[in-house]
């Protein structure tokens, strides 16, 4: 969220095994290498017993309604027992600028279909075309590698009108070639105006040795003219992991933020973010 005199990041961390929460950090706007500072309480606590939320809230999208409120979009943890978890999405309403929320609904906006059953969730929502236009990961299976389940995802979309965002008209039809037998999840889209079109940028992997190993998230790219067709060439994306570091195994989970003819990409690095997310600066 890009504020007068900051850069207002919202984050998930995990204060103890199977929880997620989601907090924020400022960041200085010229310079958001240097933390501000660091809001210690959760913004949201989880839901009630029996909710989509009960075990975790994890931040989406961040967006100022017509209102005047900031409305957060996120995605509810669930376990189950069958499966690790659901993952579903719902609305957080703030009224001071982003810094306390209260949820909108109990239950979720992005919630199950007839045909989308297993997931839906990491929302990135733009305003264009006098509508609102949302791009989501998918659940579209669930397989058991080395005796776990582990869900394979696809990016879709759905639209709303521009002063809804609570009601959406899911298209529930994949953006690119999802192949059941050779699967390659993909997750947490992000798309911002890019020269003449847009640029999409996402996360994709294989279902076994993804954690840290030899098939772990890859940043991936796309781009389109219309918002309707993407073309994807993974080389746009341009970041790749670093030799040693703390990103030297995985990228994933990007966000792209466009302020001050700035272009910036926030992102984790290995074991899906467990040593924090860095941020990446587009050079043309």
């Amino acid at each position: 969220m890009v504020l007068n005199d900051c850069l207002r990041v919202y984050f998930a961390s995990r204060p103890k095994s199977n929880l997620s929460l989601t907090s924020i950090v400022d960041l200085d706007r010229n310079d958001p290498t240097q933390i501000l500072n660091v809001h210690t309480k959760p913004i949201l606590q989880p839901g009630i017993p029996g909710a989509f939320d009960e075990h975790g809230v994890m931040p989406s999208c961040v967006r100022l309604h017509p209102s005047g409120e900031v409305w957060l979009y996120y995605g509810g943890w669930s376990r189950r027992q069958s499966i690790p978890y659901s993952n579903w999405s719902g609305i957080a309403v703030s009224y001071d600028m982003g810094l306390s929320f209260k949820r909108k609904f109990k239950g979720p906006v992005l919630d199950r279909t007839p045909n989308e059953i297993f997931s839906a969730t990491a929302p990135c929502i733009i305003e264009r075309y006098g509508q609102l236009h949302c791009w989501y990961a998918c659940g579209i299976d669930w397989k058991k590698e080395n005796g776990k389940y582990e869900e394979s995802y696809t990016i879709r979309k759905a639209t709303s009108p521009i002063n809804d965002g609570v009601a959406w008209t899911r298209e529930e039809c994949n953006l690119f070639v999802y192949e059941p037998k050779d699967p390659r999840p993909m997750h947490r889209p992000t798309v911002i105006s890019y020269g003449d079109g847009y640029l999409m940028l996402f996360c994709h992997r294989k279902t076994s040795d993804f954690r840290d190993g030899s098939n772990a998230y890859r940043i991936g790219a796309a781009f389109s003219n219309d918002l309707k067709t993407w073309q994807r060439n993974d080389e746009l994306a341009g970041l790749t992991p670093s030799a040693d570091n703390w990103d030297s195994k995985m990228v994933a989970y990007p966000q792209l933020v466009m302020y001050d003819k700035r272009t910036l990409l926030f992102y984790n690095g290995n074991s899906f973010g467990k040593h924090g997310f860095g941020i990446a600066e587009l050079i043309d």
